[in-house]
């Protein structure tokens, strides 16, 4: 095996993790979303397309991670969070590995269930002081004040 093989092996390897870490954070992200079914529906046709287990099953699964995860959060259990991300993590890369072709159709699900950042909005801020002295917070940023005294 040549060195640039072996380090092409490595990109792909870290292509792979960072593709199933995304995966995983936007799954467990959206286990705690109104549009939960719709997404659990993608999963499960995600993992049954791979022939890696039943449909049943599958949902079973994600509907048990689901219910941890509310339970969880409801008694201010934070870990499993990173928990949960780390199986279904671990359950995507073994599933990328067996069937690397599987990337694409995982990466366009990671792009529908991750929320486009918004858009940074401006918009003009203006106070107006007057009078003596004032304590209080003003806005931050291009500020312009204008005192009558």
């Amino acid at each position: 095996m040549s060195v640039m093989s072996t380090a092409e092996g490595g990109t792909v390897e870290a292509e792979l993790v960072a593709l199933a870490t995304a995966g995983a954070t936007a799954l467990v992200e959206q286990m705690a979303t109104d549009g939960w079914m719709r997404v659990r529906d993608r999963v499960v046709g995600f993992f049954a397309g791979r022939g890696t287990a039943s449909p049943e099953s599958i949902e079973a699964e994600l509907e048990t991670a689901r219910a941890e995860l509310t339970a969880a959060r409801q008694e201010g259990d934070e870990q499993i969070d990173d928990d949960l991300r780390a199986e279904w993590r671990n359950r995507l890369r073994r599933t990328l590995r067996a069937d690397p072709e599987s990337a694409a159709e995982l990466r366009a699900l990671v792009d529908e269930l991750t929320p486009a950042p918004a858009a940074q909005q401006f918009r003009d801020v203006y106070n107006t002081i007057s009078g003596g002295t004032h304590y209080g917070t003003i806005q931050v940023g291009v500020q312009h004040i204008s005192g009558q005294g």
